[in-house]
């Protein structure tokens, strides 16, 4: 709409000075006499828009300009651009750029005690690809089909009206409705294959605040003893809770994870015999039947 890209203009002005016409309609995705009318239509609303010619000649806005931010104080802006700054680590996106724009020219830099990098959740080229994807058909109200392997490895062919996009468990997922249930789902997009956006608009108004998840994850919880020697380890990779400390140092320790999920049992894996699982019974069997078969491999026939 005209209007928000007349006030993204005015927060570029005020962020980076005098700018080309050019640049500006570069940015904007525009023509330079687009910009040229925007530039007249903030002039008529009163914003003291200053113009200059030659090669470096440009549009600013004049330094006695300021701008009303009563609504939110200065730790507001520092939060917001901090949790901005936190987002774009992980995924790559014009909207968030420019959003930062409007919100820079109120940022105190000096006053910013935090920075969040979620650069973890940054994806190979074609998952990211797969995201802006996404984001568009939740913009349009699309349907989108794509190829999905699940946990037991069988490939479906599945056409789903996508709600949001979600980063957790060291992974992106796709909150969609799933109209062959009748239900809402989870579907992991490391695991997607020829994505597309099909001409359909959505059959349903998805109210996100209501949604239940019904997905495929069930999650457990594991209790574990552990040699105090990786205890650190235990909180930093685990994200659970030492619910027993001993005198010689080792404790008990509790944390709840997706059951079909990879990461974890890695790691467990990893402690070697620093750890032993206490229950669920099913996470030990499970332990013991890959520890088995691991040792199978590496066995020399007479």
């Amino acid at each position: 709409m005209k209007i928000d890209r007349l006030i993204a203009i005015i927060n570029y002005l005020l962020r980076y000075g005098k700018t080309s016409a050019q640049r500006l309609s570069e940015e904007f995705e525009v023509s330079t006499r687009t910009i040229m009318r925007d530039m007249d239509a903030l002039g008529q609303a009163g914003i003291p828009i200053q113009s200059e010619y030659g090669a470096d000649g440009g549009y600013k806005i004049i330094d006695s300009y300021i701008v009303d931010k009563k609504l939110i104080n200065d730790e507001d802006y520092n939060n917001i651009v901090t949790a901005l700054n936190g987002l774009l680590s992980a995924h790559s996106n014009k909207n968030i750029e420019q959003t930062i724009d409007k919100i820079i020219p109120f940022y105190n830099s000096e006053n910013n005690m935090m920075n969040l990098d979620f650069s973890i959740a940054r994806e190979k080229n074609e998952i990211n690809q797969n995201i802006v994807l996404l984001e568009e058909a939740v913009r349009k109200k699309r349907i989108v089909e794509f190829k999905y392997t699940n946990n037991e490895n069988v490939i479906k062919k599945i056409q789903v009206e996508p709600v949001r996009l979600e980063f957790k468990w060291y992974n992106w997922y796709l909150t969609a409705f799933y109209p062959k249930h009748q239900d809402y789902c989870m579907f992991k997009l490391v695991r997607m294959e020829e994505l597309v956006i099909l001409e359909k608009s959505n059959t349903n108004e998805h109210e996100k605040s209501n949604i239940t998840i019904n997905d495929e994850r069930k999650v457990i919880t594991i209790l574990l003893h552990g040699n105090v020697s990786i205890k650190s380890k235990c909180k930093e990779y685990l994200n659970g809770t030492v619910i027993k400390e001993y005198t010689n140092g080792d404790f008990d320790f509790s944390f709840s994870v997706p059951e079909n999920e990879t990461y974890w049992f890695g790691v467990i894996l990893s402690l070697g015999n620093h750890v032993r699982v206490l229950e669920p019974q099913s996470v030990i069997d499970r332990i013991l039947k890959n520890c088995s078969k691991v040792r199978k491999i590496y066995e020399v026939e007479d």
